[in-house]
Formats: structure tokens, C-alpha cells, sequence
């Protein structure tokens, strides 16, 4: 990893394998957007798309690149926290939400699906990974433990350890925004069920925040064990902002799709009523 600039406010970093990865996902993302428009379909390949998936790549690349990983992983707590909820539900959201219908399967070009798609193993595994119990077990486990102390500050003081943090937040991540949103239209879920895997989400991630913002003690000695202090935050201060920043992040993505959920569940019943005066 090469990095430059010795404070942390400016302390950009460029890992090899995840500029790699960025770059490829966009460049699969544009060939198959680009044949979608050859095919006469900009509705569903529109710029809008396109801006919604490069925003998404962006928000998870610059979480990792920027200044905000040099200052989570030894200064605050909140840093941290605000680059794990961006790559594990903001950025893989717009991404999951960009790729809706059909751009889904053109995603990947048509010599490296055909073979995908006829491999038992993976047919297999995707249909065990997919449902939605496995899925929100996976998500709770992750969210659970790498915010157990000993995982925690393992993670800020390994690389290793770090990135496998990064990896296992982003995967669990497009699991569950894949089965929130569904974007193959696969119908896995009713209105309903989203709106309960919805709430269950919120609500461990709030019962999560809700334990940082009113704790009586620093529960990371990395932090508590820093002299210098950024923005001269106190380890108590600075853990309880980063339990704020967890609670306003999910209001404003799993909280509006839950909003949105209910919004339609509502109108649908609304319909069936009109149909069915009786």
C-alpha cells in the first residue's frame, strides 16, 4: 500500500487491489450498460443508472482510500464507524438499486455468464446464500462481532485482519441489499417480508448505537489510549458520536427503504379497497 502525507487529515492511501477492483467493477458495469443502449433499451440503461453505480463504487472506494481510514483506524471512532456504514449500506446500496433489471445479467459479458450460470456448485451456493434467514443470520454475526472489543482493535492494529473486516462488511452488504431490493425480480420476498427483514435490520443496528451513545466508558483502548486527540474529542465523546453516526446512517438508508416499503404496502391496500368495495 503506498501511502502519502504524514497527518491524518490528509493521509490518502492506494491499495493495488481495491483500485483493481473498482476499476473492474466499473468497466463491467459499462460494458454492460454500453450494450444495452447498442440494443435500443436507455430506459432501463439510462445515465442515471450509470450515475447511481459510479456514486456507489466511489462512496466504498473513497471510505477505504481516503483520510477517513487513517483517522478511523487510530484516532476516532466515529471515522471508523462512518466508513463501515459507507461500504457496508450506502455504497452497496446505490450499486444494488443501479443495477435493477436486466443490467443485472448484462453485468457480466455473455462468455463469463454462460459458463457461471451452468456450474451446479454455484447455482447451489447462491440459492443457499440467498435466503433470507441465512442472509440476516450473516449480517447480525458480522455486525456483532467485529464490534466485540478483541475483534475491533484486532482489526485496527492487523492489516490483515482489516481488510478481511472491509470484505466480510461489503459482502454481507450486497447479500442483504440484494434481498431487500431484489434487483432480478426473483420475488423471494412479499411486500411484507421486506418490511420485516427491514425492521429487523433497524432495529439492531439502532440496539447497537443505542449501547455506544449512552455507555459510561470507552470500549476500544486504541482510542482510549491515544494522546492526540483530533478535533479534542474525549474516547467517551468521540465512541458516543460514532454510535450518533450509525443511527443516522440507517434512518437514512434502511430507515427510508422500510418508509418506502410501508408507503406501497399501504397504497396496494388502498387499491384492493377500491376494487373490492364490499
Amino acid at each position: 500500500m503506498i501511502l502519502l502525507a504524514a497527518s491524518p487529515w490528509t493521509s490518502w492511501s492506494f491499495p493495488p487491489l481495491v483500485l483493481a477492483a473498482a476499476v473492474a467493477t466499473i468497466a463491467l458495469f459499462a460494458q454492460g450498460w454500453l450494450r444495452l443502449r447498442i440494443r435500443g433499451r436507455p430506459d432501463i440503461a439510462s445515465w442515471g443508472r450509470a450515475g447511481m453505480f459510479a456514486a456507489g463504487v466511489a462512496v466504498i472506494t473513497l471510505a477505504i482510500v481516503s483520510p477517513i481510514d487513517a483517522i478511523g483506524e487510530g484516532y476516532l471512532q466515529t471515522a471508523h464507524m462512518l466508513q463501515h456504514v459507507l461500504i457496508a449500506d450506502l455504497g452497496v446500496a446505490l450499486v444494488v438499486l443501479a443495477l435493477r433489471g436486466p443490467l443485472t445479467v448484462f453485468f457480466l459479458p455473455r462468455d463469463l455468464l454462460a459458463p457461471l450460470a451452468r456450474a451446479r456448485w454455484l447455482r447451489r451456493s447462491l440459492t443457499w446464500f440467498l435466503r433470507p434467514r441465512v442472509i440476516v443470520t450473516l449480517w447480525l454475526i458480522v455486525l456483532v462481532a467485529w464490534h466485540v472489543p478483541a475483534l475491533y482493535e484486532a482489526a485496527l492494529r492487523t492489516r490483515v485482519v482489516h481488510d478481511l473486516q472491509h470484505v466480510s462488511f461489503i459482502a454481507v452488504g450486497v447479500l442483504l441489499w440484494v434481498l431487500l431490493i431484489d434487483p432480478t425480480h426473483h420475488g423471494r420476498l412479499s411486500v411484507t417480508e421486506r418490511i420485516g427483514v427491514a425492521a429487523i435490520v433497524l432495529v439492531a443496528g439502532q440496539l447497537l448505537a443505542y449501547v455506544m451513545v449512552f455507555s459510561y466508558r470507552p470500549f476500544y483502548g486504541v482510542y482510549a489510549d491515544e494522546r492526540y486527540r483530533l478535533l479534542g474529542l474525549s474516547p467517551l465523546t468521540d465512541q458516543k458520536l460514532s454510535g450518533v453516526v450509525m443511527m443516522v446512517e440507517q434512518a437514512l438508508t434502511v430507515g427510508l427503504f422500510l418508509f418506502l416499503q410501508l408507503t406501497r404496502r399501504t397504497r396496494a391496500g388502498e387499491a384492493r379497497a377500491r376494487d373490492d368495495p364490499a
